[in-house]
């Protein structure tokens, strides 16, 4: 009897967001999940987001398409006159892939940042490593180069990840 696949995503949420749409797209975060569970068997994708109070039903959407969502709390800051939001959940993702090491077979890091390259290469080098998905092959880590074999690019899932467009599949004619 062939063993069931038990694998885990760990996104970085912002860095797949901002990526995607300086692709020119937006991506459909349920659709993405039920991608990552059909495509390749992953039972648990642990979302990482910056908490920003009024995004409630944004945080809700996301658990409703399965994700578990990983808070981490966020700074305000001035920029240019403009305020910012900083939440880097780099350390809550590397954290929650550690703890969670045992209960997974295999990791998918859905992540261009470099600062994740410890954890890639710790997971690799324990067999533990399924795939980086990179959000745009223009703009990602050189550190992740290394790890070439493992990437997959999602810029060229528009079609299948992307966000429907309202109104693009209403009938014109009965």
């Amino acid at each position: 009897m062939k063993k069931r696949l038990n694998n885990y995503a760990f996104i970085d949420s912002q860095n797949v967001n901002l990526a995607i749409k300086d692709c020119g797209w937006d991506l459909d975060f349920s659709r993405f999940y039920i991608y990552l569970k059909d495509k390749y068997k992953v039972t648990k994708a642990f979302l990482f987001i910056g908490y920003v109070a009024g995004n409630e039903a944004l945080y809700t959407s996301l658990q409703k398409a399965g994700y578990i969502v990983i808070f981490k709390p966020t700074l305000e800051y001035k920029k240019q006159g403009k305020i910012r939001t900083k939440g880097n959940v780099d350390a809550e993702l590397v954290l929650h892939t550690m703890i969670e090491f045992p209960n997974y077979d295999k990791a998918i890091i859905v992540s261009g940042d470099g600062d994740f390259y410890c954890l890639i290469e710790y997971l690799e080098r324990q067999g533990k490593l399924l795939h980086i998905l990179v959000p745009n092959p223009r703009k990602y880590s050189a550190l992740l180069r290394k790890f070439h074999k493992y990437i997959v690019y999602i810029n060229n899932l528009e079609k299948k990840l992307g966000k429907k467009k309202r109104g693009s599949n209403l009938r014109t004619k009965p």
